[in-house]
């Protein structure tokens, strides 16, 4: 007779399901639910079936008069999402960027061409016409626009001022101004040199932009910013000028223009 061998315990198996005839529905009388339809008891708080509220649920209170007024009011006043309250604080945002746009176009205007200018290239600009209030014997007022600095025009005295007229209008950049009767320092005190000077530009629609210059006593270029468009007309009137006295003429050697390129 052989030998017992050890045998391990059987793995236990899982009955298998019996499939059951499910029950019929209960019949159940009641209110029908308000979303499909099927009869629940009246203790139930929930459709049996989509599982919808049965209850009814009460009207929100009433909102006081001063709470339907904007922008009090909620958003189940102005149509549950809130869309004309946002279209509303749409147009208002809108109406606030143009009205800001239009209060400081003028201001973007002017630094965007301040821009230009300092990026762009200028050359000189030669008035077609040179006028002036009062001019000593000898020395009109084509001696300040003759591109030379050993002649001058020769202003009688303080309030005199000299105008140039350009034929096209243009950028104004900058201007250069030579004071005195010579640029030589020996001679530049001969005669008397204007020190202020009031500027009046005229645009060609008319608009006038105006500037004090104050210059230094010396010899030699001295550049003044201007930065003005549509130039079409530069006015100069003397308002203070150095070593005045009898005999002595206010001498402007010459005024350069300069636009841009």
């Amino acid at each position: 007779m052989a030998d017992p061998v050890a045998v391990q315990p059987a793995k236990p198996v899982a009955p298998r399901p019996v499939v059951r005839a499910s029950a019929a529905d209960e019949a159940q009388d009641g209110p029908p639910c308000p979303r499909c339809g099927t009869p629940n008891l009246p203790e139930r708080r929930f459709c049996r079936r989509c599982a919808a509220p049965l209850t009814d649920t009460a009207p929100p209170p009433k909102l006081p008069w001063w709470r339907t007024r904007w922008p009090f009011r909620r958003r189940v006043r102005i149509g549950g999402s809130g869309n004309a309250l946002r279209r509303t604080i749409a147009l208002l945002v809108l109406a606030a960027l143009v009205v800001g746009g239009i209060l400081l176009y003028p201001v973007g205007r002017s630094a965007y061409q301040d821009v230009l200018d300092k990026l762009g290239n200028t050359a000189p600009i030669t008035p077609s016409l040179t006028s002036a209030s009062g001019a000593v014997e000898g020395h009109p007022a084509t001696a300040a626009d003759d591109g030379l600095s050993n002649t001058y025009w020769g202003a009688p005295a303080i309030g005199d001022s000299i105008t140039f007229t350009f034929r096209t209008p243009f950028r104004l950049v900058d201007l250069i101004i030579h004071t005195g009767d010579s640029a030589d320092p020996q001679h530049f005190q001969q005669q008397a040199r204007p020190l202020v000077l009031s500027l009046e530009v005229t645009a060609s629609d008319g608009e006038l932009h105006r500037q004090q210059i104050t210059l230094n006593d010396q010899p030699g270029p001295q550049t003044v910013a201007t930065g003005i468009s549509d130039v079409v007309q530069v006015k100069l009137t003397v308002r203070e000028a150095a070593g005045t006295g009898p005999g002595r003429t206010i001498a402007l050697a010459e005024v350069e223009f300069f636009k841009r390129s």
